[in-house]
């Protein structure tokens, strides 16, 4: 009975262990996962900083930060290829991309894939990396193997980056690279597939140590000095000191810095300050002048407004008097016709005198050109002295009306 029961405690013992196990492993996938994460998003602020003050391409060293983050994201729990025999032979990402990529519209796989001076899978995949980023296509690309869930699961084992909630965020992440305009050369150092991608954290490495810790720790620093006297020379009580002393430069040191670094944007300030007031006078100034421009031009329509007017109202007095004498000489014109018939009479004495040129049998040039002219006063009068002094002979000299003879 003794040994059962410890046989089934020190089974409950490892019950427990397998648990322990298994939530520990899952603790380290998860940081894993988060650290890859923060640490790609880090760069890609880095690479969006850097490209507005100089040209990232395979020198920079912010650039081959970033692949190697990325290189390590997709390479994250990335299963291997099975063999025949059995045996399960590594993998690289490439492998994966190739496969889940074909589907972007004009992509870059047969490129790669043919590429001459690039044999190693390793190598295409970095090469990828590359070309995708100059042709701005990068997220696009992510994006699309991310929503083929299929390949991408055939691939990766579970608690793999690309599987869980963080691959939405590096598609997103990845969205802002498209605004910068990288330039590699395809034949250089960096395409090596011999050697694996490493990751240099320092560059997002920052720690800020407070007050209470530096007092802390210098009180730690003479505790081991007076700890480690006990045993040695007095002579040994002196490098405590001179750290200290060096511990504390290096502060006044930091604290001037500071100063400066201050006082530069102090003066920085001070002098866009002045330079936005002089610009804010200016501003002002010509503001001015355009409000006594538009008031000028205001009065001088004004002004033109009342002078048209003016005009108006004289060409509607002169037209009222142009009627008015129109009227007048009408009037007159009609009474003098009431009083002097021989002015009738001689009109119609020029309607006869028409009628029987038009109903003459002779149908000469020269007849017709009298004819025309007989519409006025005065070639009237020159029909009647030819007449008289008997040039023109015609029907009409036979006639004896008393209105055909000649004054």
């Amino acid at each position: 009975m003794a040994s059962r029961s410890l046989g089934g405690l020190s089974g409950g013992r490892g019950g427990g262990g397998g648990g322990g196990k298994k939530s520990l492993s899952a603790r380290n996938a998860a940081v894993e996962r988060r650290n890859l994460i923060t640490v790609c998003r880090f760069s890609v602020k880095t690479l969006i900083d850097r490209s507005c003050f100089e040209t990232i391409d395979d020198s920079s060293p912010g650039f081959n930060n970033f692949a190697a983050i990325l290189e390590q994201i997709l390479s994250h729990r990335l299963k291997g290829q099975v063999t025949w025999f059995g045996y399960e032979s590594p993998r690289t990402f490439w492998d994966y991309i190739r496969v889940a990529c074909r589907k972007v519209s004009q992509n870059c796989i047969c490129s790669i894939e043919n590429m001459e001076n690039i044999s190693s899978s390793r190598a295409k995949g970095r090469a990828w990396i590359r070309v995708a980023l100059m042709e701005k296509h990068l997220s696009e690309y992510i994006s699309t193997a991310l929503r083929d869930f299929k390949t991408t699961r055939r691939f990766y084992e579970d608690g793999a980056i690309v599987l869980g909630e963080e691959a939405n965020m590096l598609a997103g992440m990845l969205l802002g690279l498209n605004a910068i305009d990288f330039s590699f050369c395809l034949k250089g150092e960096g395409l090596d597939g011999n050697f694996p991608a490493v990751i240099d954290y320092t560059p997002y490495l920052k720690f800020t140590q407070s007050s209470d810790s530096i007092s802390s720790d210098e009180e730690e620093l003479r505790t081991l000095g007076s700890s480690s006297s006990e045993s040695s020379t007095p002579e040994s009580v002196g490098p405590p000191f001179i750290m200290d002393e060096n511990s504390w430069f290096n502060k006044c040191k930091r604290v001037k810095q500071k100063y400066q670094l201050t006082l530069e944007q102090k003066g920085y300030l001070e002098e866009l300050l002045r330079l936005r007031e002089n610009q804010l006078s200016e501003s002002v100034s010509q503001n001015k002048i355009l409000l006594q421009r538009i008031e000028d031009s205001d009065l001088a329509h004004k002004l033109e407004k009342e002078q048209l007017e003016y005009i108006i109202v004289e060409l509607q007095d002169q037209l009222k008097s142009y009627q008015s004498l129109d009227q007048l000489s009408a009037e007159v014109s009609l009474s003098q016709t009431s009083l002097d018939p021989s002015q009738s009479q001689e009109g119609d004495v020029k309607q006869d005198t028409l009628n029987l040129i038009s109903e003459g049998k002779e149908d000469t040039p020269s007849l017709l050109g009298l004819c025309g002219s007989l519409t006025s006063v005065a070639s009237y009068k020159s029909l009647t002295s030819l007449k008289s002094n008997d040039y023109l002979a015609s029907p009409i000299t036979d006639m004896t009306s008393p209105g055909l003879t000649p004054s």
